[in-house]
């Protein structure tokens, strides 16, 4: 005897499950990680594995003690610990991505009842815990191999650790990431105290070389923000397979490209260095990687664009304005909060409804 199930129309159907999409998206971070190693070195894989292997065994602990299946085969929790060691810093230390990932997991996903319950990023809140609780070791170790010989990433200039020199560059080499200078010399200049050495380096940062090595990656950062070049190959293979849509990344990226070319140059309006927005930090990973994941984002078409721009203002007011240089998880959580309300504002027209005219129904 066959069964029938019957369910309301439309009736379609297409050959996409859970474990598809999370290990489609784990493979389109490969070439972020294969980045990362070019410009870290083995202890960016290093760290990463361990994130991974914490994720996926601590998922599985809780959910033998919650007497629930083991899922971690359908890769949600590789995906976890992959996004949170590519929030790291590459001289992190080791401890690090283990507790992350297991706050991640605990906190930010089986307490709420596991994949599709929980209300925020988990990966994102493990990094806000890590920062929160270790700010100086989140926010140092960001050099590449190449800056460690003491070559700047702008213009290829060469310029010695120990000796004197421009403080400002000297900066971006031994310790700061690019946000973390911006934000520095934009208050020192608001503070009048510095001069015509740091208008020189911020002006550098919006040079075609210097986007050039934000595109491909020899710049300091996190292990698996740096390449955006990378970031937007997995990315394209996403949207391809129709795994992500283009609603979030556009209006999150374009808000932030209008706003910081609005208010981030520091010769008065529309004076900033937009392209220099768009590639440093976390805004390509997080754009097409953690904003629109499915579970914590908006479902509503108007809803990812609100989402998208409401990330975007968020990032640049902490960017220019906040008390950290990078502004991208704070803003990706503080929306993941927003979202049923969004959900609730932007309600989508039923399948197949059609507005009747009241002088048709005379």
């Amino acid at each position: 005897m066959n069964l029938l199930k019957i369910s309301s129309s439309p009736h379609l159907h297409e050959n996409v499950n859970v474990k598809k999409v999370m290990w489609s998206v784990v493979i389109a971070l490969m070439p972020a990680l294969i980045a990362a190693y070019v410009f870290f070195g083995w202890r960016s894989i290093f760290l990463t594995v361990l994130g991974i292997i914490t994720a996926v065994v601590i998922e599985a602990l809780m959910q033998l003690f919650m007497k629930k299946p083991i899922t971690v085969s359908d890769g949600s929790a590789v995906i976890t610990g992959l996004l949170l060691s590519f929030n790291l810093p590459p001289e992190s230390p080791f401890w690090f991505p283990i507790i992350g990932s297991a706050f991640a997991i605990i906190i930010g996903k089986q307490i709420f009842g596991g994949l599709g319950y929980n209300p925020v990023n988990p990966a994102l809140l493990g990094r806000a815990f890590l920062m929160a609780s270790w700010p100086i070791q989140m926010t140092t170790g960001w050099m590449t191999k190449m800056a460690k010989l003491g070559v700047s990433t702008i213009s290829g200039l060469k310029i010695s650790i120990i000796s004197g020199g421009n403080p400002y560059l000297q900066n971006l080499i031994t310790s700061a990431t690019p946000l973390n200078l911006a934000q520095q010399i934009r208050g020192d200049i608001v503070e009048g105290i510095a001069g015509d050495s740091a208008r020189t380096v911020f002006h550098s940062l919006s040079s075609l070389d210097y986007i050039k090595n934000l595109f491909w990656g020899n710049i300091g950062g996190c292990i698996g923000e740096v390449s955006a070049a990378a970031l937007i190959i997995g990315a394209a293979f996403l949207v391809y397979k129709h795994y992500i849509e283009w609603r979030i990344p556009l209006s999150y990226i374009g808000t932030v490209a209008i706003l910081s070319w609005f208010l981030g140059g520091i010769d008065g309006l529309f004076s900033g260095p937009f392209l220099f927005h768009i590639f440093s930090g976390g805004l390509i990973l997080g754009a097409f990687f953690m904003a629109t994941d499915m579970v914590t984002s908006p479902v509503t078409k108007k809803g990812r664009l609100i989402f998208g721009i409401g990330c975007g203002i968020i990032t640049v007011v902490i960017r220019l304005w906040g008390g950290y240089p990078e502004g991208v998880s704070y803003s990706i959580l503080i929306m993941n909060i927003a979202v049923p309300l969004i959900d609730r504002l932007t309600p989508q027209k039923p399948f197949g409804f059609r507005k009747i005219r009241e002088d048709n129904q005379k």
